[in-house]
């Protein structure tokens, strides 16, 4: 895809730093980003990601939108009430960028659908909400050789993932072998809506990074953080040799 006038004044800040420029920027354009959940995560995630220019993007999503949403999930409003999340967010990010390739999945993750929806995308971000689809994504990613960036939060707490398992790289199951019984949400555990936009955000600013293969990646480790404190920390992972997913990686 080559730049015109438009672009090349849009992009202008990007394109000045020395680690983007032009050809940064096509890769950017020529991209392929799936989003998993369209909630507190994926709407600042998309909100950057097509600030960005990122080229093709598709959203997974099976849910309306609530009023409760509308404390942190950005591109909704309450004219959007009762509709799909992944209808609006389609419309929102047009309104940013018209060139962008939006294809929206109105289904939830599963193992029989998860093929079909993510085959066509090389980064997958994972949105998600519960343990379960986390693994399935992680266990996807893997088997395909794909890159994962997820993110999580809870309370004041939030963490972000960049696998890239294009090469060796510890995985989810590492360390979390199988979904804990009592799984933790925003619907039970509470959020603080700031923090949202920060794990969002982080996980956008990881996208990039890997798209453009530019600054120190988080291979291998979780950016942990909380919001109330702002401490950040990064913890080290280590390959699980007992994990079910070791021969893939």
């Amino acid at each position: 895809m080559e730049l015109n006038a438009f672009d090349l004044k849009k992009y202008s800040k990007q394109l000045i730093l020395k680690n983007i420029g032009v050809s940064g920027q096509k890769k950017i354009f020529n991209s392929k980003i799936l989003v998993i959940g369209a909630g507190g995560l994926g709407c600042p995630l998309m909100l950057y990601l097509s600030y960005s220019g990122v080229g093709n993007l598709g959203i997974a999503d099976d849910d309306k939108v609530e009023l409760s949403n509308l404390s942190r999930q950005v591109l909704f409003t309450k004219k959007d009430l009762g509709k799909f999340k992944v209808k609006v967010s389609k419309q929102y990010i047009k309104k940013i960028n018209k060139k962008i390739v939006v294809k929206t999945f109105i289904k939830k993750i599963n193992e029989k659908n998860i093929d079909n929806i993510a085959k066509n995308y090389d980064f997958i971000c994972d949105g998600t909400d519960n343990f379960k689809s986390r693994l399935l994504i992680n266990d996807y990613c893997i088997k395909n050789k794909k890159v994962l960036i997820s993110s999580a939060i809870s309370k004041y707490d939030g963490q972000v993932f960049n696998f890239d398992f294009r090469r060796k790289s510890p995985c989810l199951r590492c360390f979390m072998p199988k979904a804990p019984i009592e799984s933790q949400n925003c619907e039970s555990e509470g959020i603080m809506s700031t923090l949202a936009g920060i794990a969002g955000s982080l996980q956008a600013n990881e996208v990039i990074k890997s798209i453009l293969k530019i600054g120190k990646p988080l291979s291998g480790e979780i950016m942990v953080f909380n919001a109330l404190d702002l401490n950040f920390r990064k913890v080290k992972l280590k390959r699980n040799l007992n994990c079910k997913n070791h021969m893939y990686v």
